[in-house]
């Protein structure tokens, strides 16, 4: 009904239709199912479906998308909360994935989000320097590397191209990054962290204040932040993407001081996980998968209560040590709120519904309690809430 067709009903004659017509908008509106984002109900009025759904983040292929493509079915029909965009696509080794320029990524990330009843969490890894999606060969600004900031230590520096960031991002649509790295550069030679001059220092008080310069420049332009890798990979000599790392005798205490200090401040958002194993913390399992390190540590011990996200889930690390289900299972018992399948190690159309089933499974059987998934689905959406402000 077009309710400025029916301004003619204002007569004197009509007003008993103009209430019926009221009192039949209000029942609608009031038995309309709402996605609510409030975190005092959500556990207990949304369906399953919906709140497993936004417990998974993926990968995809793609500068453009529409109604055929898998990853708007898995938006659309199983409610996924987020995305996370490359710029290569390195199990095709192709250099084409999802950036090509600004106006395509701004307009590929409306679509996605004009397609979901419930906000995105549109993510990626713009940390600067060696790891950059938004490249200067795709017309973005040109970034430094966190090792870099950490060498001048200079607050306005580092709050200049973390502004640079935070805009570029916000210009685009894109609401999450997947940065800064918190991770002590206590062995340079480090073909993942220290290589890669993607820690700012071994001193755990220079991480901290350029981190929290870093984290505070984002939300300024509306940009979430998820710190990593808890609980410290800036000690190993492996790569948890090639596969299984072991830091039991290289890790120090010292690593969880910027994590520590940052949840204190109030200004997290995120804690992303590593896949290290750590023999000291859990004699069994790797941090993602380890309800001592994530439910004992990060929770209890340093009292972080926001949400938690994995690193790629499909990585060597731990794909090739753990089946699907296991890996869920213990991850999301373990603490894990967001599960991420970047589909860049491997890539798998199907990892949405594949995860999916699987959680859903294991609550069926009982392996993993309502009252779990309730409480991933309430601090996904408590951190939603502030992509509206």
């Amino acid at each position: 009904m077009d309710v400025y067709k029916k301004a003619s009903l204002c007569r004197p004659g009509n007003f008993q239709k103009i209430y019926l017509f009221a009192f039949i908008v209000c029942v609608c509106i009031l038995a309309t199912p709402s996605l609510s984002f409030s975190g005092d109900a959500v556990g207990e009025n949304e369906p399953l479906d919906v709140k497993i759904g936004q417990m998974i983040m993926i990968g995809f292929r793609g500068l453009t998308v529409n109604d055929k493509s898998p990853v708007i079915a898995d938006i659309k029909k199983m409610k996924i909360g987020g995305v996370i965009l490359f710029d290569y696509d390195v199990p095709s080794q192709s250099p084409v994935r999802n950036i090509e320029s600004p106006g395509q990524v701004r307009f590929l990330v409306s679509t996605l989000q004009g397609v979901s009843s419930i906000p995105l969490f549109i993510a990626i890894d713009q940390e600067g320097g060696k790891v950059n999606r938004l490249k200067e060969k795709f017309g973005f600004p040109p970034t430094v590397s966190e090792g870099y900031l950490g060498g001048i230590d200079d607050p306005e520096v580092t709050k200049k191209y973390a502004e640079r960031t935070a805009d570029t991002l916000a210009g685009l649509g894109i609401n999450l990054n997947f940065a800064p790295v918190v991770d002590l550069n206590i062995n340079p030679d480090n073909p993942v962290i220290g290589r890669m001059e993607r820690s700012f220092s071994a001193d755990p008080e220079v991480v901290i204040r350029r981190s929290m310069v870093t984290i505070d420049a984002f939300h300024t332009h509306g940009i979430l932040s998820a710190i990593k890798h808890f609980p410290g990979h800036g000690s190993s000599t492996a790569d948890s993407h090639k596969g299984f790392v072991d830091v039991t005798e290289s890790w120090s205490p010292d690593e969880l001081k910027p994590f520590g200090a940052i949840i204190q401040s109030g200004g997290c958002d995120m804690v992303m996980t590593a896949h290290i194993f750590n023999a000291r913390l859990d004699p069994l399992w790797p941090a993602t998968l380890s309800h001592r390190i994530i439910g004992k540590i990060l929770r209890d011990d340093m009292g972080f209560n926001g949400v938690v996200v994995s690193d790629d889930m499909q990585m060597n690390a731990i794909r090739s040590f753990y089946g699907l289900e296991i890996a869920i299972k213990m991850a999301i018992g373990a603490g894990c709120d967001i599960l991420v399948f970047a589909n860049n190690s491997i890539f798998d159309e199907n990892i949405a519904a594949r995860a999916i089933d699987v959680i859903k499974k294991l609550v069926a059987d009982g392996e993993i309690k309502n009252k779990r998934i309730d409480e991933s689905y309430s601090r996904i959406m408590e951190l939603k809430e502030k992509l509206k402000r």
